[in-house]
C-alpha cells in the first residue's frame, strides 16, 4: 500500500529530490463503544512465528536486563512502570511474545495490549474500509485513547493526524514523547518537524535524526544525510553524508539509491565510480523512482538498448517527467510497429520491486 510521505520532501540542492492471568479486562466493545471486529490476518502472525516470537521474547529480557539495574535477575520484579516504558514501541506480536515472560509482565503490559486495539480502530477510521467510512476526528479519539495506555506507535500516528489538521504543537508534543520513550519513527517526525516549523530548528531536527538512524530507521538515515550534504543544522560534511546515503540505500529506500547513484557519478562523497553509479540508478529505477527511470532510459538508449530505453522512457512519463516523453517519440519512430506495440505492452505489464519507501 502506498504510504503517504510526511512532512514534506526537504527543498535545496538537487539532491533534497533526490531528496510505533488475573487481571479481568473490559471487552473490545466496552473500550470502543463499537461494534465487535476479529483481528485480521495481520495481526495472528505471532501463532504462526515461533521463532519471531522467540526472538522477540529474548530481546525483551534483554532490554530488561539492562534497565533494571538492582543486581537481581528475577524480572518478574521490576516495577510495572519500567515494563511498559521498555515495551512502549511495541507492536501486538511483541507484546504477545513478552506477555509470556511472565505473570507480572502480562499484567503490566495490559494497557499496552488494549492500545493495539485502539490503534487499529484509529487507523480504520483514518483510511476507511471494511465497512468503516474514514472519520479523521474518530481516528484521532482512538489513537489519543492508544497513546493514552502509553503506545508509542498511537502517539506517532496520533502526532500525524495533529499535524495534518495544522496542529503542529499538539503534534510535536506527541512527537517528543515518543521519541523520549526509544521510539524511532517519532524521533524520525520529530526531526522533520523541528526542520519544517516555522521558525525551523535544524541543530535539534538533527540530533533526534542522528538518534534515529543509529536504530537503523533509513527514512531518518535519508534526511540526516540530506542535513549533512547541504550543512542544514550542522556542518557540511560530504563523506558522512555519503555513507548515510549508503546505508538507507542499503535498507531499501528509494531516494537514498538516486542520491548514491549521484553521488558516485560526480565523485562527491565517494569515490568515482561509473560502475556503482550504473548499478545504482537501475536499483532505483527498478523500484519506480521517477528521475531513474528517466536517467536509466537515456543509458540505455546511448547504448543502443531501444526496446528497454522505451520501456523506462514511458515509465518515467508516466509518473510525470516530461522531458522522458520527448526522448521516447523520437525512439518510437525508429521502431516497426510490432516493436512498438511490445514496448508499451511490456510498461503496462511493469510493476516496481519491493522498497522501504
Amino acid at each position: 500500500m502506498k504510504q503517504r510521505t510526511w512532512p514534506a520532501q526537504s527543498e535545496g540542492s538537487q539532491f533534497a529530490a533526490l531528496q510505533l492471568w488475573n487481571t479481568k479486562r473490559k471487552t473490545d466493545s466496552e473500550l470502543l463503544h463499537i461494534p465487535q471486529l476479529t483481528y485480521s490476518k495481520t495481526t495472528s502472525k505471532f501463532n504462526k512465528k515461533q521463532t519471531s516470537s522467540a526472538n522477540r521474547f529474548n530481546q525483551f529480557r534483554f532490554r530488561a536486563s539492562h534497565s533494571y539495574s538492582s543486581g537481581s535477575h528475577d524480572f518478574s520484579t521490576l516495577p510495572y512502570d519500567v515494563v511498559r516504558k521498555i515495551a512502549a514501541s511495541f507492536s501486538l506480536p511483541d507484546l504477545q511474545a513478552a506477555s509470556l515472560v511472565c505473570r507480572s509482565w502480562r499484567d503490566a503490559i495490559q494497557p499496552l495490549r488494549e492500545a493495539m486495539l485502539f490503534l487499529r480502530w484509529g487507523k480504520k477510521f483514518k483510511h476507511g474500509g471494511g465497512g468503516v467510512k474514514p472519520n479523521l476526528a474518530k481516528a484521532l479519539d482512538s489513537f489519543l485513547k492508544g497513546a493514552a495506555r502509553g503506545s508509542t506507535l498511537a502517539m506517532v500516528d496520533a502526532g500525524l493526524v495533529y499535524w495534518e489538521m495544522g496542529k503542529k504543537e499538539e503534534g510535536i508534543a506527541l512527537y517528543l514523547k515518543a521519541a523520549e520513550l526509544g521510539d524511532a519513527a517519532g524521533q524520525c517526525n520529530l526531526g522533520l518537524s523541528y526542520l519544517q516549523a516555522e521558525p525551523s530548528n535544524p541543530k535539534e531536527a538533527v540530533r533526534w535524526l542522528r538518534r534515529a538512524s543509529v536504530t537503523g530507521h533509513v527514512r531518518a538515515q535519508y534526511q540526516l544525510a540530506l542535513c549533512l550534504h547541504q550543512g542544514r543544522g550542522v556542518d557540511c560534511n560530504l563523506s558522512e553524508a555519503a555513507r548515510w546515503y549508503l546505508r538507507a540505500a542499503a535498507g531499501g529506500y528509494v531516494r537514498a539509491m538516486y542520491n548514491v547513484s549521484l553521488c558516485y557519478s560526480i565523485g562527491e562523497g565517494l569515490v568515482h565510480s561509473h560502475r556503482q553509479a550504473r548499478k545504482w540508478m537501475k536499483r532505483a529505477a527498478d523500484r519506480g523512482h521517477s528521475k531513474a527511470l528517466f536517467e536509466h532510459g537515456l543509458h540505455l538508449f546511448s547504448e543502443g538498448d531501444m526496446m528497454n530505453a522505451v520501456v523506462y522512457l514511458e515509465l518515467a512519463t508516466r509518473k510525470g517527467e516530461k522531458a522522458a516523453s520527448h526522448v521516447k517519440d523520437v525512439i518510437l519512430q525508429k521502431l516497426s510497429p510490432s516493436s512498438r506495440d511490445r514496448v508499451m505492452l511490456l510498461a503496462d505489464k511493469w510493476r516496481p520491486l519491493p522498497s522501504s519507501r
